[in-house]
């Protein structure tokens, strides 16, 4: 491989400790970005947006173009799970998704038993497109909600503050809660195969809800089952890099340890990189995790926060990325900041 064609991205996922981490950030393709608003005017809903191969592809794109990230994540939504498997979903203007709940077994039977392939093709279109379109030195990042974090919206209807509604369900009833999460993993480990094999390099699993779960119930609702998806999708393809991101999840982090199926976990902003670097086995690899509202703010706190990252990861293998999604009003200077301040520009 040449140096110029050389993936930074996927060398650190192999364990490789770059003398500059490579950078990509989530939600880097979004609102935030002019000409992202512009090409979502052209879809009537999100979810159409999302099922375009064309404009999601060219999403997922803008902000390779504009900023040189090391690495793209498919422009998409968590929630085409639920879509496909027949659950109705929609997306209100400023309230978020919305769902027709799920309330007992009857409203889990009368789901698929696996996705609409005629809607998922689309997804993996849009994947195919975009690898044709990336240079070598830049990876693309497929993507799925954990089965937790997508139940929660599946039971609730929607987002809540601490997820109660899907909390209580699975204590009130969890055998069917668990056939709900038996059915996501399955579907999930689908996804992730078809987006590895249209052309998807890496595989991130987020569980954006982690936190909200008591030891005993993180273990069954949210360790298990992303753990069962990384074993699933590497028994078809072994060579598969896997990124866990359970948001929340503090110093239940090393519980992924044990599972050599993880490559990467994604850390939240909570945690302190000293603490993470000193705590989490130095085989896995991190990513994150830089504060969006830092980077929202900019100034000398944001240079202050980028440096406590880069010096505590400073001799492991790391991928600079923020610790959730970036927010819409950051500006687009921030960004380039960012990056500079990272390469050392």
């Amino acid at each position: 491989m040449s140096s110029q064609s050389r993936n930074k991205f996927l060398a650190t996922l192999d364990g490789h400790v770059e003398a500059t981490p490579p950078v990509w950030l989530m939600r880097q393709a979004g609102r935030y970005l002019p000409e992202y608003r512009e090409l979502r005017a052209k879809a009537p809903s999100f979810l159409d947006f999302c099922y375009d191969p064309k404009l999601a592809s060219e999403a997922t794109v803008q902000p390779i173009e504009r900023f040189g990230f090391d690495a793209a994540i498919l422009f998409s939504d968590i929630l085409v799970v639920p879509d496909a498997l027949g659950q109705n979903v929609r997306f209100e203007t400023g309230e978020g998704p919305r769902l027709t709940p799920i309330a007992n077994a009857a409203d889990l039977k009368a789901l698929r038993e696996s996705a609409d392939q005629s809607k998922m093709a689309r997804v993996y279109e849009a994947v195919e497109i975009v690898r044709s379109r990336l240079p070598a030195e830049v990876a693309l990042i497929g993507f799925c909600g954990a089965p937790w974090t997508v139940a929660t919206y599946m039971v609730a209807g929607q987002g809540t503050s601490d997820q109660a509604p899907t909390r209580r369900f699975a204590y009130e009833q969890p055998e069917v809660f668990q056939a709900l999460i038996d059915r996501l993993v399955t579907v999930s480990i689908e996804h992730l195969v078809q987006q590895l094999k249209a052309g998807a390099q890496a595989v991130q699993i987020f569980d954006s809800w982690a936190g909200v779960l008591p030891i005993a119930e993180f273990e069954r609702w949210c360790l298990a089952p992303v753990l069962a998806i990384a074993k699933g999708v590497r028994a078809q393809i072994p060579h598969a890099k896997i990124i866990a991101f359970p948001r929340g999840s503090g110093v239940n982090l090393p519980r992924f340890e044990a599972n050599q199926d993880i490559h990467a976990l994604g850390l939240d902003t909570s945690i302190d990189p000293a603490w993470a670097a000193a705590h989490i086995d130095r085989q896995l690899v991190v990513q994150g995790n830089l504060d969006p509202l830092a980077l929202l703010a900019g100034g000398r706190g944001l240079d202050e926060a980028i440096d406590r990252i880069l010096t505590a990861f400073a001799d492991r293998a790391h991928i600079f990325n923020l610790g959730h999604g970036i927010l819409p009003p950051t500006p687009i200077a921030h960004v380039e900041h960012l990056l500079r301040r990272i390469r050392g520009g």
